[in-house]
């Protein structure tokens, strides 16, 4: 073993991939607006809990990615200096790594409730099944994007479960959530498409990309946003009807993220590294506050006008 690089090891846990556990923001916010009552509990401290075990359960799938990816990442132009690739990890340790950041997280995660370790349980598994042959879907077309964007509406399920534990959320924001993940994967994998720009090359580096071609994950795009759109109508429609006022931003936020996808070396292919996008931020900024608001509102003019009997939750505010 070389001299022990500790940076390397933290590297491998990729800590600056923890703000896709804000996903469960959703989950949370969700939970409160069903049971408003939980506002006057002592919900922080679970919040703040549930989120380290899913940073720590995130990151142990993380390190078994950088594992099993190191072949592959030697040939990328840029994945080539990872920890591993580069020879700065042994491989032992970091084994041991990826069992012990997973025990921990999930032993915390039982002392919570049992609904929350069994999500958390079921995010480390799906990384299992991502990551490792002889299932490791990653490498197959479309399923490699949908067993990755299923981690949203885990995550949702965190949040939710760590504040409500005898309910589960409506499953139609559940799917549409599952597909704007997807949405976003896709994304991912057309700007990494572009930017290898060379056909047998990226197949060497991706084995689903031995299908794909730009036109095939474009269309798949568009499939994960109509089916994201078409399960969030269904969710707007039967819980809360002031969030239809959001969905021409939510659909400009996808429009946004798109046009990205499609510059040259896109940051779409590091969304760890989208925070200096300043416009799309500024953006997501907006579509959030305005999501929060609305969700929290009643506009009773709104059910007359399209004829929708209200779900009976107590807003926050009413107009």
């Amino acid at each position: 073993m070389k001299n022990f690089d500790f940076k390397a090891y933290i590297a491998i846990a990729r800590p600056d991939h923890w703000f896709k556990n804000g996903f469960m923001v959703l989950g949370i916010l969700l939970a409160f607006f069903i049971e408003p009552q939980l506002i006057k509990t002592n919900w922080y401290l679970k919040v703040l809990l549930g989120i380290i075990v899913a940073c720590l359960v995130a990151s142990s799938n993380y390190v078994i990615n950088e594992i099993l990816d190191a072949p592959k990442d030697a040939l990328h132009p840029t994945k080539k200096n990872r920890p591993i690739p580069s020879g700065r990890v042994y491989l032992p340790l970091a084994y041991a790594e990826w069992l012990i950041l997973a025990v921990i997280g999930l032993s915390i995660a039982y002392k919570i409730n049992m609904a929350f370790f069994l999500s958390a349980l079921w995010l480390w598994v799906m990384g299992f099944f991502y990551n490792v042959p002889p299932f490791r879907t990653k490498d197959i077309p479309y399923l490699d994007v949908l067993t990755e964007a299923i981690n949203n509406p885990i995550r949702l399920f965190l949040g939710w479960f760590v504040l409500i534990t005898n309910k589960i959320p409506p499953l139609s924001l559940v799917v549409a959530y599952w597909m704007a993940g997807a949405f976003f994967m896709a994304a991912k994998r057309f700007a990494e498409y572009r930017m290898i720009g060379d056909p047998e090359r990226a197949a060497k580096y991706r084995k689903s990309f031995a299908h794909y071609t730009e036109e095939r994950l474009l269309i798949s795009i568009f499939y994960y946003a109509i089916f994201c759109a078409f399960f969030l109508g269904i969710f707007i429609v039967r819980y809360h009807l002031e969030l239809l006022l959001c969905v021409p931003l939510l659909a400009g936020f996808f429009a946004y993220y798109l046009k990205i996808a499609f510059r040259d070396n896109s940051p779409v292919q590091r969304p760890e590294h989208l925070y200096r996008e300043t416009g799309l931020m500024l953006y997501l900024g907006v579509c959030f506050t305005a999501f929060v608001f609305l969700l929290f509102v009643k506009i009773p003019v709104l059910y007359k006008l399209f004829k929708i009997i209200p779900y009976n939750i107590n807003p926050l505010w009413e107009f």
